[in-house]
C-alpha cells in the first residue's frame, strides 16, 4: 500500500468514526435525558453516565465501537431500587459501584458466555415485559400526573387521578407521540424524530407560555467525584440488588456484542465487553451517575453510519459533552411530558416485533415461556422473570425430546454417502460442500451453529441437511435466516435437504421457503447434489 493510499484509507476509517460518534450522540442525548428523569436521578447523571461509560469504552474497550449509557432494561431496575429504598440515592449509588465490580469479576469466568444459551422467546418476553413496563410507567408524565417507579401504581394511580389531567402537557405528549412515530424514514435518517420532538415541542412549550413541569435544572459541570459511604451492613442488605444489576447490565452489554459481531463479522471476547463496562459504572458511582451498558440502537446506528474502531466512541462522548454545554439553557426548559413521549417510543421500539407478527405460527411451548416471562418482568421481578424463563424452556425441551424418544432399530449414517459427499466437494474444488446438522436444532445449537457460516471460501453452493425429522422451534428459524443472509453476503447459494412436509410448511409459514428458492428445497440429499453439480457446470460452460 502506497503512502497516499494508506493515508486515504486512515481519513475514510477517521470519517466513519466521526460521522458514527455524532450520530450515536445524537440519539444517546434524548433517550439519557429521558432515563434520567425517569429513574429520578435527573436528566443530567443520565447525559453524563453515558459520557463516562462511552468515554471508558473507548478507551479500554474493544476495537469495535461500544456506545454506551443507561438502557430501558437497566432504567426499569434502577427505578425499582430506587422505590424499594424510598428514593435513598446514596445507597443506590453504593449498590452501582458494587455492580461495577461485579462485573469485572464475571469478565473472568466462563459465565459471562451463558448469556448466548438463553433461549429467544426468554429473550423475547423480557424485551416485551421491559417495554410494556416503560410505556405503563410514563403514561403519568404524558398527561401532566406524577410519575411512579411501579407498573401496578402507575395504572391504579392514572385510573384515580384522571380527572387531574393536565392538557397542556397532554397536547405536548400526544404531538410528541405524532412526531416520533410518524416522521419519515428519509428524515429520521438525517435527524433522528427524537430530536426534533425534543427541539419542536420545547420551542411551542416556551413560545405559549404552557404550564408543564420540566427539567428545569441541569449542570454542564462535570459532577464531583466522591466515594460512596458504606458498611458491612450496608453491604450485606444490599447485595441483591447489586447483583440483579450487575447480572442485566452484562446481559445488555453481551446481547449487544452478540449484534456486533453479526454486523462486524469479528468475535469480540466477553472480557473485552465487561471489563470497560465495570470500569465505567465504577465511576458513575463514585460521579453519581446512572450506569448503563453496550447499547445496541446506538452501537448499530454509529457502526450502519460507517464507524469501524473505537474512537467512535471517544467521538461520541465528547460531541455529548458539547452539547450538554452548549445547550444547557434549552435542556432546562424541555418539558416532562415530550420525555415520556420519547420514553413510551423507545418502549415501544423495545418490544419484539419481529417475533409478534409470527407468533401464531410458534409453537405452543413457545408461547408458554414468553408469557410467563412477561408477566413476571411486568409484575413481578426481571430476574426472577428470566430465571424461571429458562427453567420452564427447558422442563418443557426436556419434555418434547421424552415425547420424541422411542425404541426403533436404525441405521447409523451412511458411509458410503460419506465418501461419496467427500468426492464431490474434492472433485468440485470445494464449490460444492454438504453441512449436515444432526440431532435436534434447537435454541441451544442454533447460536452454535450461526458461528460456523462466518467465511467459506470459495464454495459456491452449501447443501444444508437438517438430518432430524422434527420440526424447528422459534430460535432456529431465526438462527436459519441468518445462515441464509450470512451466506447471500458471501454469493453462495443454499440448497436446503429436509426430511418431510411437516417441516417445509413450516418454512412456508415463516416465509423462508421465499427466501432461500422453491426450487433450492429438497427431500433427498442425491437431488440436492444433482442439483448444484449440474447447474455448476452449466455456469462453467457458459463462462468458457
Amino acid at each position: 500500500m502506497g503512502k497516499s493510499e494508506f493515508i486515504k484509507s486512515k481519513f475514510c476509517i477517521f470519517t466513519g468514526d466521526l460521522f458514527g460518534g455524532v450520530n450515536a450522540a445524537i440519539i444517546a442525548l434524548p433517550q439519557a435525558l429521558a432515563f434520567g428523569v425517569a429513574t429520578g436521578f435527573g436528566a443530567g447523571a443520565g447525559v453524563w453516565g453515558a459520557v463516562i461509560l462511552t468515554f471508558i469504552a473507548g478507551l479500554i474497550g474493544s476495537k469495535v465501537p461500544m456506545i454506551s449509557g443507561i438502557t430501558g432494561p437497566v432504567a426499569i431496575v434502577i427505578a425499582s431500587i430506587m422505590h424499594a429504598l424510598n428514593q435513598d440515592i446514596s445507597s443506590v449509588i453504593f449498590i452501582i459501584f458494587i455492580a461495577g465490580i461485579l462485573q469485572i469479576m464475571l469478565s473472568m469466568t466462563k459465565l459471562a458466555e451463558i448469556v448466548k444459551y438463553v433461549p429467544y422467546p426468554v429473550i423475547s418476553g423480557f424485551m416485551n415485559g421491559v417495554g410494556a413496563i416503560i410505556i405503563i410507567m410514563q403514561l403519568n408524565p404524558l398527561v401532566g400526573l406524577k410519575p411512579f417507579s411501579n407498573t401496578i401504581e402507575s395504572i391504579k394511580n392514572l385510573i384515580l387521578t384522571l380527572h387531574f389531567v393536565n392538557y397542556q402537557a397532554l397536547l405536548l405528549g400526544l404531538l410528541t407521540l405524532v412526531i416520533v412515530f410518524f416522521t419519515p424514514k428519509f428524515i429520521n435518517k438525517i435527524i433522528p424524530s427524537q430530536i426534533i420532538a425534543l427541539v419542536v415541542c420545547t420551542i411551542i412549550s416556551v413560545k405559549f407560555g404552557m404550564d408543564v413541569s420540566r427539567i428545569s435544572e441541569i449542570s454542564a459541570a462535570f459532577p464531583k467525584m466522591v466515594m460512596p459511604h458504606t458498611n458491612i451492613h450496608d453491604f450485606i442488605t444490599y447485595f441483591h440488588y447489586a447483583v440483579t444489576l450487575a447480572i442485566i447490565l452484562s446481559s445488555e452489554t453481551l446481547l449487544t456484542g452478540l449484534v456486533c459481531n453479526s454486523i462486524t463479522k469479528t468475535n469480540i471476547p466477553p472480557r473485552k465487553l465487561l471489563i470497560p463496562q465495570g470500569v465505567g459504572n465504577i465511576l458513575c458511582s463514585i460521579t453519581g451517575t446512572l450506569p448503563g451498558a453496550a447499547a445496541t440502537m446506538r452501537t448499530v446506528a454509529a457502526l450502519k453510519t460507517g464507524a469501524t474502531t473505537r474512537g467512535a466512541s471517544i467521538i461520541s462522548a465528547i460531541v455529548l459533552i458539547l452539547c450538554l454545554s452548549v445547550f444547557s439553557g434549552f435542556v432546562a426548559q424541555i418539558p416532562l411530558p415530550v420525555l415520556a413521549g420519547i420514553l413510551i417510543k423507545i418502549g415501544y421500539d423495545i418490544i419484539d416485533v419481529k417475533l409478534l407478527k409470527v407468533i401464531k405460527y410458534a409453537p405452543r411451548d413457545d408461547l408458554y415461556v414468553l408469557v410467563l416471562v412477561f408477566l413476571l418482568t411486568v409484575f413481578y421481578n426481571l430476574i426472577a422473570a428470566v430465571g424461571a424463563g429458562i427453567v420452564l424452556a427447558a422442563l418443557l425441551y426436556a419434555k418434547r425430546l421424552a415425547d420424541q424418544t422411542t425404541l426403533v432399530q436404525k441405521e447409523v449414517y451412511d458411509p458410503q454417502m460419506q465418501t461419496f459427499e467427500k468426492g464431490v466437494e474434492e472433485n468440485y474444488k470445494h464449490k460444492i460442500r454438504v453441512v449436515h446438522i444432526s440431532g435436534q436444532f434447537f435454541f441451544g445449537s442454533a447460536t452454535q451453529l450461526v458461528s460456523h457460516f462466518d467465511e467459506m471460501l470459495g464454495t459456491k453452493y452449501l447443501i444444508l441437511v437438517y438430518d432430524s425429522e422434527a420440526v424447528l422451534d422459534i430460535s432456529a428459524i431465526f438462527a436459519l435466516e441468518d445462515i441464509i443472509t450470512r451466506l447471500k453476503s458471501q454469493h453462495i447459494r443454499l440448497l436446503l435437504v429436509i426430511k418431510n412436509s411437516q417441516i417445509h410448511d413450516q418454512l412456508a409459514k415463516h416465509s423462508m421457503t421465499s427466501q432461500i428458492g422453491e426450487n433450492h428445497i429438497f427431500y433427498e440429499e442425491i437431488d440436492a447434489v444433482n442439483f448444484a453439480k449440474h447447474t455448476l457446470e452449466r455456469r462453467m460452460h457458459i463462462e468458457e
